[in-house]
């Protein structure tokens, strides 16, 4: 009797399908997207690199549950629609994640493969079924079908993940939503913090249309807390509010000379640049003034977008100062990449001690001090400390400042028993959203202060079941 043969065990390669992107040098002075995102080929091919296990801890690892096997596996088996519906059961937004999402430290982090190899590029192929579904004629798109309406109405204040998540989730359990938006335009981080070269304005605009689609209405130039109260939507006929404000106050470094002209916060940095379109100067009306040498304080993502939107903007030599190491930066690995590969320096180790003017009250240097790192702080980060004796001063013309923010307290202060912290964030449930004050939610980083868009897309999908919740038990 012929002995049985034994299937062959599939082979994996344990290497990723690369992303492409354009040429560093060519970027480095344009604003077009950096990501052109998988072809076919490559996207059947990242997806096959999946291993199908049996106890999968993408899901797990995903802030909005994404079933990310079903969806790998329905790119594997050709049929784009079902990958689409997959992919926006749970997620509203997924072509803006499948950009900007630290996928890395999320479902990639205990993708099954990364314990032998790269992971699965999860992100990536959540893009690619995104921007494949955007690319289908508006009637070819997946269509929606809403439950009968409830009756309950649900304000939303805020446009920004958060707000767009829990506007988007409510809508399809039957409530009419209305979003809030204090600018004038929908998006919130999403628009006005995230330059276009990695977040085009125009992904951002599909997604809200999506949203807008649910029957969610969006009313914009609206300032919650100056022209119209939570109080009175309240007793306006709304039966829940939801806070979804984000963190938009500018946190600085207090040090002497940092009224001078020329420096700037990453805020008003990125929102010249992004929402108002200084980069398209004078097309559009926003002038931004850019030095010959651009220092940019910080080390996250919103410091390599601002690095990298001066390059863009003609500054010849752009540095990036930080006060640890580079095992220490909470920027994505793959923006400080981008960042070094365009041409920005590093300068690790260092703090500004004080800028010094000109006689027109414009930076004109920077004192800083060297650092060393001591023991670990509360972050788990090793505490920088400064070395005596170590101060250098650096030649500048424009500065930004790009060290975190905190809420804006116009919403907490105008709201009559809304509690919030000492950091001037909203004190909520973790699971549920619910804060101090009855009727009323809140989530993402009004809650927790700067956080990633995940985080504030999980935030508002716990806030949207928790409100239905509340709804269901009103008569």
């Amino acid at each position: 009797m012929a002995e049985e043969k034994k299937p062959e065990k599939k082979k994996i390669d344990l290497n990723r399908v690369a992303m492409p992107k354009q040429e560093p040098r060519v970027r480095a002075r344009n604003f077009n997207e950096v990501a052109q995102g998988y072809t076919h080929e490559m996207a059947i091919y990242e997806a096959n690199r999946c291993i199908d296990c049996a106890k999968p801890g993408c899901t797990k690892g995903c802030p909005v549950g994404i079933d990310i096997p079903g969806f790998i596996r329905a790119i594997r088996n050709g049929d784009m629609p079902e990958a689409v519906r997959v992919l926006k059961a749970k997620n509203n937004l997924p072509a803006i994640c499948g950009r900007v999402c630290p996928q890395e430290t999320q479902c990639e982090a205990v993708c099954t493969l990364a314990k032998k190899g790269a992971p699965v590029a999860i992100g990536r192929l959540e893009r690619y079924i995104a921007d494949w579904e955007l690319a289908q004629p508006p009637e070819a798109r997946m269509k929606t079908v809403l439950p009968p309406p409830t009756g309950k109405k649900v304000a939303v204040i805020g446009s920004g993940p958060a707000g767009l998540t829990a506007a988007a989730d409510l809508a399809r359990m039957g409530h009419k939503v209305d979003i809030y938006e204090t600018l004038h335009m929908a998006g919130g981080v999403l628009v006005y913090g995230i330059p276009e070269f990695r977040l085009p304005k125009a992904i951002v605009q599909a997604e809200v249309d999506y949203v807008k689609s649910l029957g969610v209405d969006i009313y914009l130039d609206s300032v919650v807390g100056r022209t119209i109260m939570v109080d009175e939507l309240l007793q306006d006929g709304y039966h829940a509010v939801f806070l979804g404000t984000g963190a938009g106050l500018p946190m600085f470094l207090n040090i002497p000379g940092e009224n001078y002209n020329g420096i700037y916060s990453a805020n008003e940095w990125l929102t010249r640049t992004n929402l108002m379109k200084a980069y398209l100067f004078p097309e559009y009306d926003t002038p931004i003034r850019v030095g010959r040498r651009v220092a940019v304080i910080g080390g996250g993502n919103v410091a390599m977008d601002s690095a990298r939107c001066a390059l863009r903007l003609g500054a010849e030599e752009v540095t990036i100062v930080y006060r640890r190491g580079r095992a220490e930066m909470p920027a994505r690995a793959e923006e400080v990449e981008n960042a070094e590969e365009e041409g920005v320096i590093f300068k690790l180790l260092t703090n500004p001690k004080q800028f010094i003017g000109d006689d027109q009250g414009w930076v004109k240097a920077m004192e800083c001090y060297e650092m060393e790192l001591g023991e670990p702080d509360e972050s788990g980060r090793r505490r920088p400390v400064i070395k005596q004796g170590s101060e250098f001063t650096m030649d500048v013309d424009t500065v930004v400042v790009a060290l975190g923010t905190t809420p804006n307290p116009l919403l907490p202060s105008t709201t009559d028993g809304l509690e919030t912290t000492r950091r001037g964030t909203v004190v909520a449930d973790e699971e549920t959203g619910k804060t101090s004050k009855p009727a009323v939610w809140a989530g993402g980083d009004v809650v927790t202060g700067a956080a990633t868009v995940i985080s504030a897309m999980g935030a508002g999908k716990r806030a949207a079941a928790a409100i239905d919740e509340y709804l269901k038990s009103l008569k």
